[in-house]
């Protein structure tokens, strides 16, 4: 149980206000228009609430209430695994951020793919995003061997026949002769590789440039920085719709690492 006396938690307005929604009028007013639910029922002004335990929405997008939460973007470069260890000795994502609190890789990227990953103690938005009901899209530069041919990228972008099933059509466009900007919203292992070295391109260097809407082209290889408030909402609302329909039945357990 979640609920509180009147006397008990916090306002919830202060809540929202805190978690960056907005001025605390602003918030006054979304509870009033019946856009804000705890725990699944519609909040009334005046509503406090337990921030450890209640689950607050806003338009059916969770709010991050919970004490001690961090969400962390990282550009992790070649070499480093996605992993909180590793039994062979190599670098890790988590080796790249501060040791408290402990955080965890939203998904993976392969051992030589670069590029933006989270890392988060929030469970609720690692399981949207990571979720196959979930379709946040994921945008990579590809840089491959030889040129591809129109057919090739209009094979990539209307699903290619892999090992694992047909994939779901993919967002393709030629960036320069051999550089591909692919956009997929699925998560299978090695995805953008393969689904490359199926229309006989293998893939060279591969980097991915966008989750959903995060996108920061300033971020070192190496370095992490903290999400902002409105990061983490936009994230959320990203991983709230479901995701489009796939060509393919994937076991969930496959995508992890669509690098």
């Amino acid at each position: 149980m979640t609920d509180v006396g009147l006397d008990d938690g916090e306002r919830l307005q202060k809540v929202l206000a805190r978690a960056g929604i907005g001025s605390r009028r602003a918030c006054e007013e979304l509870i009033a228009a019946g856009r804000v639910t705890v725990d699944g029922v519609a909040a009334g002004l005046g509503r406090r609430v337990d921030v450890s335990i209640a689950r607050i929405e806003v338009d059916g997008v969770p709010v991050p209430t919970a004490p001690g939460l961090v969400h962390y973007l990282v550009n992790k470069p070649a070499g480093v695994v996605s992993t909180a260890s590793d039994t062979h000795g190599r670098p890790t994502v988590v080796g790249l951020v501060p040791e408290e609190p402990r955080v965890f890789p939203v998904g993976r990227l392969d051992l030589d793919t670069e590029g933006l990953l989270v890392l988060t103690n929030d469970g609720v938005l690692a399981h949207r995003l990571t979720h196959p009901s979930f379709g946040v899209d994921k945008e990579y530069l590809a840089e491959v061997e030889g040129t591809p041919s129109p057919g090739a990228v209009r094979a990539l972008r209307q699903g290619v026949e892999l090992e694992d099933g047909m994939t779901a059509p993919a967002q393709v466009a030629v960036v320069a002769p051999s550089l591909l900007r692919v956009v997929i919203h699925e998560g299978r292992n090695r995805q953008v590789r393969r689904m490359c070295a199926a229309v006989g391109h293998p893939v060279r260097r591969l980097v991915r440039t966008r989750i959903g809407p995060i996108v920061d082209r300033r971020l070192p290889p190496g370095a992490w920085r903290l999400l902002a408030a409105g990061e983490v909402r936009a994230l959320l609302a990203a991983a709230s719709a479901p995701a489009p329909s796939s060509g393919s039945d994937v076991p969930p357990g496959r995508r992890v690492a669509p690098g």
